[in-house]
């Protein structure tokens, strides 16, 4: 469990329930079978549960919380923490914090929890299962069955056995995902800024010098890196420029890591023959069902989303909706794991 200083937080819109408790707790991003567990679980504590982010607008609800419980859609940034003076603790139901503006908590001496092992072989599965789909071309092959075309002819995949496959970022999810690959035959080549002793000859693969080192050689890679600004847009147009011709990109980590206008621009001139992506770039705009001419964004958000926009019709482009996190067993242990550090911080 990542401890790191948070702050404050407000809501304003459907209130699911509220129970009796020493502390005030509030949970947003709510899902209908989060809000089952809670009431099971936390009969005892004085919570109270929101379907909706929490945000400037929703920020009136949690004044008088001292435990905010959030998910991804809740971006946590200095004008949100303002608006929620009584906050001592900040807990996202996800392994990724770069929604939370950690230097604006720290300021604030709130504490910050994350949930970082509740599911790296989930998310690893979920990373095979999308190379799997691409060097077979399931999509194409489910959607073309529906329309009753029998024909084989562009369904034509490749072997993964021999392969390369290039890991950046060997943690909790590329350890997973290794043997994953070794156990079809792969051969794995992995880029992590800090290499550790041993892992290599344990797992059965070779570390590299450089990420260009990685793209030269890679046939499919695979990006499992946390988001911070060392690694925002780490893949690029330069970066892009030592991508081994013919490859094929997979990210289940986070869209920053990737420059959308250079990835659509080595899918348009083959330097990339394909890609799997379960995140985007500024994927939360995506979720605004109102016009573009509306939205409150910049030039380069919209630059972004509409080369979002672009991926979307790529026939060698699979997109899935951030799901990488999302079994049964997976949402269970962020629960059990959330409840536990409520727990702990009201106790001491």
């Amino acid at each position: 469990m990542l401890i790191k200083k948070v702050v404050n937080q407000k809501s304003q819109k459907t209130l699911i329930s509220i129970w009796k408790t020493s502390m005030k707790i509030a949970f947003f991003d709510v899902q209908q079978w989060e809000e089952s567990y809670i009431k099971t679980h936390c009969s005892d504590l004085d919570y109270t549960l929101y379907r909706q982010p929490l945000t400037l607008d929703t920020a009136c609800l949690a004044r008088e919380a001292e435990v905010i419980c959030i998910f991804i859609p809740s971006k946590i940034t200095q004008a949100l923490l303002d608006a929620l003076p009584k906050v001592r603790l900040l807990i996202t139901r996800s392994a990724g914090y770069d929604h939370i503006d950690l230097a604006q908590a720290h300021s604030r001496t709130i504490v910050v929890c994350n949930i970082p092992t509740y599911g790296e072989h989930t998310v690893a599965e979920y990373t095979f299962g999308l190379l799997l789909a691409l060097s077979r071309k399931i999509v194409q092959a489910a959607e073309q069955i529906k329309k009753l075309d029998f024909s084989v002819s562009a369904l034509t995949g490749f072997d993964l056995k021999d392969k390369t496959l290039g890991i950046v970022g060997v943690g909790r999810i590329g350890q997973h995902l290794i043997p994953m690959a070794r156990g079809f035959g792969m051969r794995v080549l992995a880029f992590d800024p800090k290499p550790v002793l041993g892992l290599a000859q344990s797992l059965e693969f070779t570390y590299v010098s450089t990420l260009e080192e990685l793209l030269a050689q890679a046939d499919i890679l695979s990006l499992h890196a946390p988001l911070n600004a060392h690694t925002y847009h780490m893949i690029n147009k330069d970066t892009v420029q030592a991508i081994k011709p013919g490859a094929y990109l997979i990210n289940t980590a986070r869209g920053g890591l990737i420059d959308t206008q250079a990835l659509v621009a080595a899918l348009d001139n083959g330097i990339l023959a394909g890609a799997a992506l379960d995140v985007l770039e500024d994927e939360q705009q995506l979720h605004q069902e109102c016009p573009i001419a509306q939205q409150k964004q910049s030039y380069e958000q919209l630059k972004t989303l509409a080369f979002n926009h672009v991926l979307f019709s790529r026939p060698n482009v699979i997109i899935s909706p951030h799901n990488a996190f999302n079994t049964h067993e997976a949402l269970l242990r962020v629960l059990k794991t959330t409840q536990t550090i409520v727990r702990d911080f009201i106790a001491h």
